[in-house]
């Protein structure tokens, strides 16, 4: 049986080598870390939206509905040094400074005493929505609120949803709290851009 040897060795040999350099291209190509995309691809060729929500977180630390828990403390922590506490939350945002109005969403997320000289939490939490366009979209919230100042400003890192890409703050002001109990009311005037 004669052999079926091809006319051009070094042809065939070169269109191997092409063949193997351009898969192993491909290859690293569709491994790669990151890549640049063009914002439309993800639809953010509209413009930014400025949007303003007002509401009013309720922490109830103490009661028979409990909407924050401590889980956490240092050793050190006590009633009159609080620094190392760590609380856990699941906190109502309603339409009204009233527990019983409208719910519009949660805070969820974590707080902790975070100042060994003053009541400064770090706070760590999303503001869940449930209502209106907004239901199911969040907004993820991270920074210091030293809670017995009169305005506190915390960034607004991020969201989803609705809220994809956002950014802007949250302006917390204590509308009660009760020193006996440690239950607050919070009114929050929220200003995110988003598209």
């Amino acid at each position: 049986m004669a052999e079926n040897r091809p006319e051009h060795p070094s042809a065939t040999a070169f269109l191997l080598i092409a063949l193997s350099l351009i898969s192993t291209l491909a290859a690293v190509e569709s491994n790669q870390f990151s890549r640049n995309l063009s914002p439309s691809s993800l639809g953010l060729k509209k413009p930014e939206k400025l949007s303003h929500l007002h509401f009013y977180f309720h922490d109830v630390v103490t009661g028979k509905n409990v909407t924050a828990v401590r889980v956490a403390k240092a050793p050190t922590t006590t009633k009159s040094s609080p620094f190392g506490a760590v609380a856990v939350m699941d906190d109502p945002l309603t339409i009204s400074p009233d527990i019983g109005s409208k719910l519009v969403g949660k805070a969820q997320g974590i707080y902790a005493l975070a100042s060994q000289t003053e009541a400064s939490l770090l706070m760590a939490f999303n503001f869940a929505f449930v209502e209106g366009k907004y239901n199911g979209s969040n907004l993820s919230v991270l920074g210091r609120n030293p809670v017995f100042s009169a305005v506190r400003e915390m960034p607004v890192i991020g969201g989803s949803g609705v809220f994809r890409f956002a950014r802007g703050y949250a302006e917390a002001r204590t509308h009660t709290f009760d020193l006996n109990t440690g239950n607050a009311v919070v009114e929050y005037n929220v200003y995110v851009f988003h598209y």
